[in-house]
């Protein structure tokens, strides 16, 4: 009887295998990284609190990349993947607006970035770590744009 549970088990595994929105019984379906980190990072950006991405050197690069005319912006800074065939975990770099709730912050940026990349995907997000790296203050903007002018003078 044990037997038969653990064929049965194995049985209904191997079906739910199959029956995975990316690898179906007619055929694969492969998500590059850059897709995932992408989802992510546009996902966590649109979270109220979310000043911006990434670490200083990073947040340094895309501000001056931003002053190329014709350049994009990245989406993906301040994003790590590691996805399998079927899950993702994903690590995020932030900075918040001061007067934000860390906590508040960080959970609405979870449920975003697990149900956008979820659902575009079918990839299972198992988890979602959270580096708060910096936290914006109103006036750094005015001392951003004073250090910037000098700089390009």
């Amino acid at each position: 009887m044990a037997t038969e549970n653990n064929v049965k088990t194995a049985q209904q595994g191997n079906e739910s295998e199959r029956n995975s929105p990316l690898q179906t019984s007619k055929g694969n379906t492969t998500i590059n990284d850059t897709v995932v980190q992408k989802l992510a990072g546009v996902s966590a950006r649109e979270v109220p609190g979310v000043y911006s991405m990434g670490n200083a050197a990073r947040r340094a690069f895309d501000s001056i990349s931003e002053r190329i005319p014709g350049s994009q912006t990245n989406v993906s800074g301040g994003v790590s993947v590691e996805k399998g065939e079927k899950q993702a975990a994903i690590d995020l770099s932030i900075v918040i607006d001061y007067g934000t709730s860390v906590v508040d912050v960080a959970d609405s940026i979870r449920r975003n970035v697990i149900r956008t990349v979820e659902q575009a995907t079918g990839l299972q997000v198992i988890e979602v770590n959270i580096d708060i790296t910096d936290v914006h203050l109103p006036n750094d903007e005015d001392d951003d744009k004073d250090s910037n002018d000098r700089e390009l003078q």
